[in-house]
């Protein structure tokens, strides 16, 4: 009997559906969050960020480490192209907004370009079914800092004036290197762009 009963728990857990990350054709959903942009703080809406354009959303572990300081300096680099695209980027991870403060005004990283925002309770990324893992004891950042919040996994949505998802980019799932999440979601947003 308790082998019948195990196979049955164990048949009914492989038949759940997977937690994945939404894709193409999805429904965006909407957030608000405490944002930070050349090291001042406002409240971020991606509803309001959709009027003006498509917007790119994308996910990072945490500021200060080595793939999301290239990844936000590699923004910054090319942040004129985005806007002549008519697209907004928005950064969005677990660190708190003291440490996005510093980090968006930082010249080296996201230079004071483009907005950051806190997840720090994790609720966007969850609402965009992302993976996060728990950050392991004693890590720091390239500046020696403790991280203390949860890592949210790398992924690049560019969103739709729609709200509609047109493009989702992970570095688990695509093999995508931190620098290659901006070079790719620029090349859809100009291609958005020309039509």
């Amino acid at each position: 009997m308790k082998k019948l009963f195990l196979g049955l728990a164990l048949s009914v857990l492989i038949s759940l559906p997977v937690l994945a990350a939404l894709k193409v054709g999805d429904m965006a959903p909407d957030f608000s969050a405490r944002a930070s942009l050349a090291g001042k703080e406002f409240d971020f809406s991606l509803q309001d960020a959709l009027k003006k354009g498509p917007v790119v959303v994308y996910f990072y572990p945490s500021a200060y480490t080595k793939g999301c300081d290239l990844e936000a300096h590699t923004f910054s680099q090319e942040k004129e192209k985005f806007e002549a695209a008519g697209a907004t980027i928005i950064g969005v991870s677990g660190d708190s907004i003291a440490r996005l403060d510093v980090f968006s005004a930082d010249p080296e990283y996201c230079a004071g370009k483009f907005a950051v925002a806190s997840d720090a309770k994790l609720g966007i990324a969850a609402s965009y079914n992302l993976t996060t893992t728990a950050v392991k004891s004693g890590m720091t950042d390239v500046r020696g800092t403790a991280i203390d919040h949860d890592l949210i996994e790398r992924t690049t949505f560019v969103i739709g004036k729609d709200h509609k998802i047109i493009a989702a980019l992970s570095s688990k799932d695509d093999h995508l290197a931190p620098d290659e999440h901006v070079q790719k979601s620029l090349a859809i947003v100009q291609g958005l762009a020309s039509k």
